[in-house]
């Protein structure tokens, strides 16, 4: 920016346009001194001083000889550098372009009344709009002359309109001075607002603006809206009026962008040169928006946006909407009270509409979708729905389509087979299948009386049929749904019993129907065995995709298609906001009256239904014959899955149960859903491992026949080649305190160990053997070869005696193998003392697993970090016919319990995030050697100090014997070490006063017990006298007093004519009784405080006090004498 500025003093230094007026430094000096003095943002012109004074030792020539192309080349360098356009050099050398500084004469009352009224147009608009059109913003000093008029002639007919637009489209200019007034009169009077902060760079003084206390006249009302039309010509004050108004949500601008001008700028001349300049002198710092930002260069941006000449008729319109929300809101209340059938959920909505802030709202559509976006959201319902309607549309409810009745039918029995004949198509399929469509569906009585010409037409030649194509594409439904029960009735099992197929609750009734399939049919049933596919298109609505879902929910048929209309005859739409002056687009509301619960209790909120193969309709019956013959095989790889399961599953007993499952499941249906390979093998995933309990349990569908891993032949790599292996799988590091670091990733077979041996055990066991505990990161380690984990174990374990690690049992050869450590290793062994510790992941599977709980159930490792993922040591693929199943085939049995290990995975000691692991494990790792240190310590501070000696001595033994012990070698928290002392400490002294406690370093100003001996002001000790000490005077001249701790001797001394004052005069002629529950403190002031109590002159021997560290004995008496100013001692 500085650059920027040299430049243009260069230039205006250089330039020839007058020998006297340009080559001079002057008027750079002026220009400058201009910037500086009235500039309002003088931080941005840090260094220019310096600029200056380079210009004008440059000798470089910018030759604009034009004086007012100079001040168009210096207009844009200075609103460039500073980023200000309104900055504005100009070139006027007529003698009169000054400005006049000479004071002008005060108008008079009279003209100021007059100008006003030229610039403030007010009006009452239709519909109790107030209109208010200022051009000016006028000042303090102007409204204090002319404020009364204003009130008696312009506000009087404004306050009582019902909302008031403010017109500042033509407002260019005002005074600062006079924002408060306008502000005032909108904004409530018993909260006074800090509005604006005003910065003036002449006076270099800040202003805040507050708004005003009191004001002549009424304000008005807050319920009441306001709108400000602004414009790009609204400049000045008048946008910080309206950004002000929109900010505290008092008005909504209407209009363009504002100008983006200032509070208060200035043409001033440069010196005495034809040059001048337009400065702002003054800045809005604006406390009601973030940083300080304000409207200033940016504009102030219309909440509304429209043409400035469309800003009064928008406003209009958005005052429109606001008068009709109250009554709109109010029949919207009616309507959900009298026909939402969620009765439920009435209440919450009705308290919402009544608590809920709908003062944004500027049209219908705002108005619709604050609504649709809170009713659905407490509701939960997407059918509880606010539409818009579209122009020259009628709010008028959709009339009602007459039910066709048995009563319209005619009695002609060739028309009765005519009908019948036109309404169902019946065709035989190959394979013993059989299609039947049925475009329209009718009440039940209608079914009743076509009834027998159905049978013979549809029904009879289905019976030996083995599977129905049931095609609904074309199907539109009906105005009723009463034979959807009658139909759905024909594809149940009769010996079965009724069977529950749906539930209603009509709320314009308030009647709730229970719907069972019927035992009495015309004709026989199709019955629950036989399999049904429904083609569904988007054309499939009301009764008929209600049937569709319930056959779906019921799990009586395939449903292949499309998504079907979701335009149920379970609502009704009212109108809620009708179209008229101001209000151009009107709205209705479609409240769901009828409560639709299927056979699993769940209440249907509408929505189209989805099949389970979703195709396009004209593909929907081409799928439907392929998903058939797929069920026809569905039976065969059912019962493959069960006989995989029983053959070779490691638990037999789980496998017969989820074998039995699979069975039991495909009698009933449940796998109809399943239209190809990848949704039943999802099905039996989810079903399996839902039965078992075991994740592991999978079904896949492939079509290539899964082929085991080959084995690669055993290669001896290369010492190079191996040494680039072993570095690119370990990970080691010795961290501080000889802490070792081992991460590895996978787990190698047990041959490939051996392999390696020599050579990992110099690169990587070598540098770790000798440290004094390690950390094992099994955090990304995701498993692999469990041959190799007795060879990893038995580093952590002396050779004698072996540790059984664990039993596995493979199902494949019913054997069960038994798991040790090895007596003999290569290299050093890590030995059983020193302490590991395991980190775990989610992610951590596998033998990685078998390792981590080897090591926790043997006590040998803490294990840290997250569960892990429960995988399995031995997972075999079995199957064919494209569906395969990975079948866990080996169970791991606990040496420790017996019992097989979990599925679910290893269970941390400490359970934290992967990412923090190490955090913890290195702590614990730098705690436990600090123990055995901290055990003795607090023996030797027992043994001295506690005042029991003997009692003393036996609890530092005791602690000294179990400094080895493994009860102490385990501690993971200093927390849970204090908590172990404590318990000791207790138990051996049988006093619960003997404790440790842990205070970590930032609570260490604060610890329990320990005051700092600060002796406060006499002020502060007389307020905390005053709130320690508890007096009261009962009947019968009994005296209460309570105190909840005992202070020192010496602070008590320091205080106690407060004390008398303040406690003791108040009870010292009463029958004291002294209650008290406190929680002591020193010793040294019971002497005072017991003398108050015994007669003066002679003294008591009060207690005698043995002190261990001292092993001394003090004794306690009474004083002789107290400093009492009033003599008065309670006797004893």
């Amino acid at each position: 920016m500085i650059r920027t500025l040299f430049f243009l003093f260069s230039a205006l230094i250089m330039c020839s346009v007058s020998a006297e007026e340009i080559f001079q430094p002057t008027p750079v000096l002026d220009m400058a001194k201009v910037f500086l003095d009235n500039y309002c943002y003088p931080d941005n012109l840090v260094g220019m001083q310096e600029a200056i004074e380079q210009a004008i030792k440059s000798g470089e020539i910018l030759d604009i000889s034009d004086p007012k192309m100079l001040a168009s080349v210096l207009t844009a360098g200075v609103q460039g550098a500073l980023n200000d356009p309104r900055l504005i050099i100009s070139y006027e050398p007529s003698p009169h372009a000054a400005p006049k500084q000479e004071a002008e004469a005060s108008p008079t009352r009279e003209q100021l009344m007059s100008l006003i009224e030229h610039m403030v147009i007010y009006d009452k608009l239709e519909g109790n709009v107030g209109y208010l059109r200022i051009d000016y913003i006028i000042g303090q000093e102007v409204v204090q002359k002319v404020g009364a008029f204003l009130v008696d002639k312009v506000w009087k007919t404004l306050i009582e309109t019902s909302s008031l637009v403010i017109d500042l489209r033509h407002s260019t200019g005002g005074q600062i001075s006079g924002l408060p007034f306008i502000i005032s009169y909108l904004h409530e009077a018993n909260k006074i607002l800090h509005v604006e902060t005003v910065y003036n760079r002449p006076s270099n003084t800040t202003t805040e603006i507050w708004t005003l206390p009191k004001v002549l006249g009424e304000r008005y009302s807050k319920d009441k809206d306001v709108i400000v039309l602004i414009s790009r010509h609204t400049m000045g004050v008048a946008e910080d009026v309206a950004y002000i108004l929109k900010h505290v949500n008092r008005a909504i601008t209407v209009g363009e962008k504002t100008a983006g001008g200032s509070l208060d700028i200035q043409k001033l001349r440069i010196g005495h040169s034809n040059f001048y300049m337009m400065v702002p002198m003054s800045r809005s710092v604006s406390p009601l928006s973030g940083a300080g930002q304000s409207w200033e260069v940016s504009g102030v941006i219309p909440c509304v946006a429209t043409e400035a000449d469309q800003a009064l008729q928008k406003s209009l319109d958005i005052l429109a909407v606001c008068r009709a929300v109250p009554g709109t809101l109010s029949q919207l209340a009616n309507i959900l009270k009298d026909n939402y059938s969620l009765v439920e959920r009435v209440p919450a909505l009705l308290q919402h509409l009544v608590t809920s802030d709908f003062s944004s709202v500027q049209s219908a559509e705002d108005l619709a979708t604050k609504l649709n976006t809170e009713m659905q959201a407490l509701s939960e319902d997407p059918r509880l729905l606010i539409r818009v309607m579209m122009p020259g549309e009628t709010a008028a409810p959709a009339a009602e389509k007459p039910i066709a009745v048995a009563a319209n039918l005619p009695d002609n029995e060739q028309l009765l087979h005519a009908l019948v004949d036109t309404v169902f198509k019946v065709s035989v399929l190959p394979g013993n299948g059989v299609y039947m469509r049925f475009d329209e569906f009718a009440d039940a009585s209608v079914l009743a009386k076509l009834g027998p010409y159905i049978v013979h037409k549809v029904w009879e030649p289905l019976q030996n049929t083995e599977n129905l194509i049931m095609d609904l594409r074309y199907n539109p439904g009906g105005p009723s749904s009463s034979a959807v029960p009658v139909l759905l009735s024909y594809f149940q099992d009769p010996a079965a019993g009724p069977v529950h197929l749906f539930t209603t609750y009509d709320r314009c009734t308030n009647h709730t129907q229970e719907h069972n399939s019927q035992a009495e049919l015309l004709g026989q049933p199709y019955g629950a065995q036989r399999g049904i596919y429904l083609l569904t298109s988007h054309h499939t609505a009301t009764a008929a995709e209600e049937f569709a879902y319930l056959m779906q929910s019921l799990g009586r048929a395939t449903l292949i298609g499309e998504i079907t209309a979701g335009s149920l005859s379970h609502t009704r739409t009212f109108p809620l906001l009708q179209t008229e002056q101001g209000i151009t687009r009107g709205l209705t509301i479609t409240v769901p009256v009828i409560t639709f619960i299927d056979n699993h209790g769940k209440s249907w909120m509408g929505g189209g239904v989805v099949p389970d193969a979703i195709v396009l309709a004209e593909d929907a019956l081409e799928k439907a014959e392929e998903v058939l013959a797929f069920h026809r095989n569905m039976g065969l790889l059912l019962e493959g899955t069960g006989q995989l399961l029983e053959a070779h599953y490691a638990i037999p007993e789980m496998a017969g149960k989820a074998s039995a499952m699979l069975s039991t499941k495909r009698a009933q249906g449940g796998y109809r859903s399943a239209v190809d390979f990848e949704t039943l093998a999802s099905q039996l995933t989810s079903d399996l491992q839902e039965t078992s309990g075991d994740h592991r349990l999978h079904v896949f569908h492939s079509h290539v026949e899964p082929t085991p891993e080959e084995q690669l032949p055993n290669m001896i790599p290369s010492p190079e080649e191996l040494s680039y292996i072993i570095e690119a799988l370990f990970k080691i590091e010795v961290l501080p305190g000889n802490l070792g670091y081992l991460r590895f990733d996978m787990m190698a077979e047990a041959e490939t160990v051996k392999t390696i041996g020599p050579q990992l055990v110099k690169m990587v066991w070598n540098k770790l053997v000798d440290t004094d505990a390690m950390i094992i990161d099994m955090r990304y380690n995701t498993g692999g070869y469990s041959t190799a984990i007795p060879i990893l174990c038995s580093y952590s374990f002396e050779p004698e005696p072996r540790q059984h690690l664990y039993t596995v049992f493979d199902r494949s050869t019913s054997q069960s193998t038994e798991v040790w450590t090895l007596p003999q290793v290569t290299g050093r062994r890590y030995g059983s003392l020193k302490d590991i510790y395991i980190l775990t992941s989610h992610m951590s599977g596998s033998a990685a697993e078998a390792f981590a709980r080897s090591m926790k159930d043997l006590h040998r490792a803490t294990v840290i970090g997250e569960p892990t993922i429960g995988g399995s040591l031995s997972v075999g693929i079995y199957g064919n016919s494209s569906l395969y199943a990975s079948i866990p085939s080996q169970m791991v049995f606990s040496p420790v319990t017996g019992k097989v290990w979990s599925v679910s995975g290893v269970e941390p000691h400490i359970t934290i995030q992967a990412s923090e692991a190490m955090a913890v494990a290195q702590h614990i790792a730098n705690l436990r050697p600090q123990v055995p240190q901290t055990l003795q310590t607090i023996g030797k501070l027992v043994a001295d100090n506690y005042a029991f000696v003997d009692i003393g001595t036996v609890i530092a033994s005791n602690l000294t014997q179990n400094i080895n012990k493994n009860s102490y070698k385990r501690i993971n928290t200093e927390e849970e070490l204090a908590r172990k002392v404590t318990s000791s400490l207790q138990a051996l002294s049988d006093d619960e006063h003997l404790k440790l406690l842990y205070i970590p370093e930032h609570a260490k100003d604060n610890i329990p017990g320990i005051m700092l001996k600060q002796i406060p002001s006499p002020e502060v000790f007389e307020d905390l006298i005053k709130f320690s000490f508890h007096t009261n005077v009962f009947e019968i001249n009994i005296g209460y007093l309570r105190f909840d701790m005992f202070g020192d001797c010496e602070l008590l001394t320091r205080v106690s004519d407060l004390l008398v004052d303040h406690v003791w005069k108040k009870i010292v002629h009463t029958c004291l009784n002294h209650r008290h529950e406190n929680i002591g403190g020193s010793t040294t002031s019971i002497a005072i405080l017991c003398s108050y109590f015994f007669d003066e002159g002679h003294q008591i021997l009060l207690d005698k006090v043995y002190d261990r560290p001292s092993d001394s004995v003090k004794e306690i008496w009474t004083q002789p004498q107290l400093k009492d100013p009033t003599g008065s001692i309670v006797g004893a």
